[in-house]
């Protein structure tokens, strides 16, 4: 069974095996179609959990490993407190509540620290304050508008505007159901979460550019006496990244996955669980954007340009019996993975 996993990853690598991408472009939008509709379902259902650094109000931090949810609530609503949410982090307790006033806050820890027998100085406290919660959105916001704007500027430079485009479009995608996911599973939305996003946007961008990369190589040479069309060549450049791009989110996920299902649940780390399901949907998401997404929408633009009509109208014209051979479909990879070696050695 492991030799028969090792043969095919190497005739993946080698582009003996090619999996039509491109060809069933409609099944992969339909998918994307059916995944988008359920995420801004849930966006719009559930909205987003915002934490307290986004809509203001108090958090309460205090070591107490004996007590429970019930006693922990209880404390607070003694103190005329009644929208306290608890939640544990290892042996330490993280309760967050409506805005109070400083004089509230103050009253509110002596209280903790005579039930649970600490110091007051051991009883952290936060007070957030809707104004700063609002500032905070607002430069999350203004970080992804940015981030967005130089990818477009970037990938239109280094490639061209219709690569551009469907990049950003694939990373829409992946930002909508990453969000979705967390609207319908009650995740709270913290600035680590807002980091996790930007990552995997980053991530995502990386997996589009380096099938972009060899797209460009092997499409450039194509012209009106080309053996095959740009689909045919774009999905054979696809599949020759293929191998790379798995084993890339392989072993990114293996870390991300760690922290997510053993971090949060075994050694308590809640405060990890807001970057950590990001990365880990955007990850798996991202994979699949760059492959089953930004790919063939790139080509369904490149499709309409009138040279490649063109080619693929002499191309059909020669019936279904003499399409090109696999030889001669990897012909224009192999010259691209030449002309990168020859660079090099010349370097």
């Amino acid at each position: 069974m492991a030799g028969f996993g090792s043969g095919l990853a190497r005739r993946l690598y080698r582009g003996e095996i090619n999996v039509d991408f491109v060809g069933k472009q409609r099944l992969w939008y339909s998918l994307s179609a059916g995944l988008l509709l359920v995420s801004i379902a849930g966006l719009i259902i559930n909205g987003l959990n915002l934490g307290v650094e986004f809509t203001g109000g108090s958090v309460f931090s205090f070591k107490a490993p004996t007590a429970s949810i019930e006693q922990v609530r209880d404390t607070f609503t003694k103190q005329q407190v009644h929208q306290a949410i608890p939640q544990t982090a290892g042996d330490r307790w993280r309760v967050t509540t409506e805005t109070l006033t400083e004089s509230q806050g103050t009253q509110l820890q002596k209280a903790i620290a005579t039930e649970y027998k600490l110091p007051q100085n051991q009883v952290d406290v936060d007070l957030i304050g809707a104004s700063w919660g609002g500032q905070v959105s607002e430069k999350a916001l203004i970080g992804l508008g940015v981030f967005m704007l130089a990818i477009i500027l970037y990938l239109t430079m280094a490639f061209e505007w219709k690569m551009a485009l469907a990049a950003i479009v694939a990373l829409f995608h992946d930002l909508i159901i990453t969000a979705g996911v967390y609207a319908w599973t009650d995740f709270e939305v913290t600035p680590a979460t807002v980091l996790g996003f930007l990552t995997i946007l980053g991530y995502s961008l990386y997996d589009a550019v380096v099938v972009f990369d060899m797209i460009k190589e092997v499409t450039a040479k194509l012209g009106t006496g080309s053996k095959m069309t740009y689909s045919q060549a774009a999905n054979n450049a696809l599949n020759h990244t293929l191998i790379r791009s798995l084993n890339t989110t392989l072993v990114a996920i293996l870390p991300v996955a760690a922290i997510l299902f053993i971090g949060t649940t075994l050694l308590g780390a809640g405060t990890l669980k807001d970057l950590s399901l990001a990365l880990f949907v955007g990850m798996l998401v991202g994979t699949y954007s760059s492959l089953c997404v930004a790919t063939p929408l790139l080509v369904t633009l490149k499709e309409r340009e009138p040279k490649y009509q063109q080619l693929a109208r002499r191309l059909a014209s020669r019936g279904p019996g003499k399409e090109p051979s696999d030889a001669e479909t990897r012909e224009p990879v192999a010259a691209a993975n030449g002309a990168t070696a020859t660079k090099r050695r010349k370097k």
